[in-house]
């Protein structure tokens, strides 16, 4: 028995370990061909270390080609819409889980069906109504869309279901009004849920294309996908630049997922039980 649970282990790790190599090997292969020379990456048959590396086309990109201003574009968006979310979407969360309003079920039912409704239908409308504000063009065009999601609200709520309602029933007696008890009771225990919100949301905004596409005119307030985008139109053959910018669009978003992922897993694991 003991020799055939070895094997079966022995097996699902192999198994395992392919699976993370072939998702891997394409992340490599971009950070390895862009410290390959010019030319480097479209050999036959393809190369897949560098004979040579070089950083030309990083200091391409942030020297001819301002990628430092649209990385900056980048941070600037992603952490304003991920900082403004995470607080509405927790208000919003923790009093559809904990407060008794007339219609409460009837409004959460509405918000979770409107959720099949695809996004890209919502984006005619939604421009049209930015336009009318005067904020198209504008970082507040991208902001103010990612302030609230549906999901970001049902999973705070979701979450908040798992916490005792004798928590606040005792910050109560103890004299703590409601957003007292929202910021120093709820906020701390939302902690998990809140990173794995925050690291959704992050990723979301840093790598979303289309809708800075629409809303951006101005090329100096494009952010990072893009202007790399815009890149790979001007420099189609140079595969080494894309996968330079590549390189730049996705780093932050790995690290910033190392960084979390503690609290990224137990936000997903915590809160699913009641509901």
């Amino acid at each position: 028995m003991d020799l055939k649970n070895s094997a079966l282990r022995f097996v699902l790790y192999g198994l395992l370990i392919l699976g993370a190599l072939a998702c891997a090997t394409p992340l490599i292969w971009m950070i390895l061909a862009s410290l390959m020379p010019s030319g480097g990456a479209s050999v036959f048959p393809p190369s897949f270390v560098p004979k040579s590396v070089t950083l030309d086309h990083y200091r391409t990109l942030f020297t001819r080609m301002n990628v430092a201003r649209y990385f900056l574009n980048s941070v600037l968006v992603s952490v304003g819409v991920t900082a403004v979310s995470l607080l509405i979407n927790s208000l919003a969360g923790y009093a559809f889980a904990k407060y008794r309003f007339s219609g409460r079920d009837k409004l959460f039912t509405f918000l979770l069906a409107s959720m099949i409704v695809p996004a890209q239908v919502t984006m005619l409308p939604l421009f049209l109504m930015l336009n009318k504000m005067g904020l198209v063009n504008t970082y507040w065009g991208i902001l103010i869309p990612g302030m609230a999601s549906i999901f970001g609200i049902f999973l705070i709520r979701q979450y908040a279901l798992s916490i005792p309602d004798s928590l606040i029933e005792a910050a109560r007696m103890d004299g703590a009004g409601d957003f007292e008890i929202y910021w120093r009771v709820m906020i701390p225990l939302f902690r998990p849920v809140l990173v794995t919100l925050g690291l959704f949301t992050f990723m979301g905004t840093w790598n979303d294309f289309l809708w800075p596409l629409i809303v951006m005119t101005d090329d100096s307030m494009y952010t990072l996908p893009v202007a790399i985008a815009n890149l790979m139109g001007e420099h189609t053959p140079d595969t080494e630049l894309m996968m330079a910018g590549s390189v730049l669009t996705v780093l932050p978003v790995l690290i910033v997922f190392i960084a979390v992922q503690k609290y990224y897993i137990q936000g997903i694991m915590a809160g699913s039980v009641k509901g």
